[in-house]
């Protein structure tokens, strides 16, 4: 949407009153101004201010302890541009509203390089100068929760009152179940213009999958992973459920997952990782290298939590090591069947609790690393993964911080302003976390040692 055309979409609603202008921070969460619709003009100029400083907030939205955006420039304003996407209606609020998406850029004008939408923005411009355009689609998972409970539980089926208690992979009654609530997310997903696809009742009580088609834009499709989690938290309220993308809301059941699919175009629109044969052409295992070898370093933006390392374990349907294979979903990057095509890599690391633009900017800037310098991949492995001796992805949180801190490649990805504003952020939350004893803890441990 250019500038001009806000106005009139804005004239042909005039229920709405006021605008949601917001970025998106380090941790994927949005932050911004509820804004009077008479002040819509400063949203699609540029010239509403916000500090820079919001984009490295923690997770519970406090300053992080020595950051130099807060304390040594004083916790200067930064510029919100309007990055053309559709300003869109949010009507499962109280009342009807807009939302606008910004990112961030300096008093000087130059791109804010710690705002995570500029880094990928950044890896796609290295794309485009070879010619290729990365042609990139996500699938989400989450699971629906009973919002009644301080600990989730299940929900309660809308058709027949129960408690969803077991695993239901494809279940169509389960689908049938929420259709409900599973057609105005669609409906949402419309008028936001995220292209949904197909929609699957995963392995867990209550949790379901949402494709997305694959677009030739990886900043339209991790804004489309962004504002779809919004989505489906908001008409779950809307139904009486809450929804969640943490990686592991339940230690019994499958974790939620971020699998990223993708594939290269040339300037013709031709398929680079096609070879017209199942192994794929040169540059595409030149990539899996590239992936595997920046993969121990950048599992901080594909685990970015505590709870994501409760996915991350050997035999959970998450990989734990770094390995590829063809048609293979025990392994870290599977390349999928099919049409040559259509031939793609699959990248399997990143939970749904990840930052879209952050993992969508690891994956492109491990595999641009690999193509342009050529590295070759190990053999593709066959078999269970689990079961093979295979190098391990860093085991829990503290290892993937003190991996992106000392990653050779993590700075040929990222501005370092971005790596330090992300790593005194993690240190902060794992600081909190291990001040925190847990329930089950004092059970185990308060009257047996």
């Amino acid at each position: 949407m250019k500038p001009a055309d806000a106005p009139a979409w804005l004239a042909d609603r005039p229920e709405v009153e006021t605008i949601f202008a917001c970025i998106c921070d380090l941790n994927g969460v949005m932050r911004g101004k509820r804004v009077p619709i008479e002040h819509l003009d400063k949203i699609t100029s540029g010239a509403l201010r916000m500090p820079l400083s919001l984009l490295s907030m923690d997770i519970w939205g406090e300053d992080i302890e020595g950051n130099d955006l807060v304390f040594d420039t004083g916790d200067a304003d930064g510029l919100c541009d309007f990055t053309g996407r559709p300003i869109s209606l949010v009507d499962w609020t109280s009342r009807p509203a807009a939302f606008a998406q910004l990112w961030m850029r300096q008093e000087d004008g130059r791109p804010f390089l710690g705002d995570p939408r500029r880094a990928l923005a950044a890896v796609v411009e290295r794309f485009r100068k070879l010619g290729l355009t990365p042609v990139v689609a996500t699938e989400l998972e989450f699971y629906v929760v009973d919002p009644s409970n301080a600990v989730p539980k299940p929900p309660c089926s809308p058709v027949t009152g129960k408690r969803l208690d077991s695993d239901g992979a494809l279940s169509l009654d389960e689908l049938q179940h929420f259709d409900a609530f599973l057609n105005d997310v669609y409906d949402a997903c419309a008028g936001h213009a995220i292209p949904a696809d197909s929609a699957i009742s995963e392995n867990g009580a209550g949790q379901f999958e949402i494709n997305m088609l694959h677009v030739a834009d990886p900043l339209k499709a991790a804004d489309d992973a962004v504002l779809f989690k919004r989505v489906v938290r908001g008409i779950a309220r809307k139904h009486g459920f809450a929804a969640t993308f943490m990686a592991k809301p339940y230690g019994d059941r499958a974790g939620s997952g971020m699998h990223v699919h993708f594939s290269l175009n040339d300037a013709q629109g031709r398929n680079v990782f096609d070879n017209g044969a199942e192994d794929g052409s040169a540059i595409m295992r030149h990539a899996v290298a590239g992936l595997l070898r920046t993969m121990q370093e950048n599992t901080l933006v594909f685990a970015p939590h505590e709870n994501s390392f409760r996915r991350l374990l050997p035999g959970a349907h998450a990989p734990s090591s770094m390995a590829w294979g063809y048609e293979n979903r025990t392994v870290a990057l599977r390349i999928p069947g099919g049409s040559p095509k259509s031939r793609r890599i699959e990248h399997r690391v990143a939970g749904a609790d990840a930052n879209p633009y952050l993992v969508l900017a690891s994956i492109l800037g491990g595999a641009l690393l690999g193509i342009e310098d050529e590295w070759e991949p190990p053999p593709a492995i066959t078999g269970d993964a689990y079961a093979q001796d295979l190098e391990t992805l860093p085991p829990d949180w503290a290892s993937a911080i003190e991996a992106f801190v000392r990653g050779q490649h993590v700075q040929q990805i990222y501005a370092r302003r971005l790596q330090r504003m992300f790593v005194q952020c993690k240190l902060q939350e794992l600081r909190r976390f291990t001040r925190h004893v847990t329930e089950f803890e004092y059970h185990s441990y308060l009257e047996a040692v």
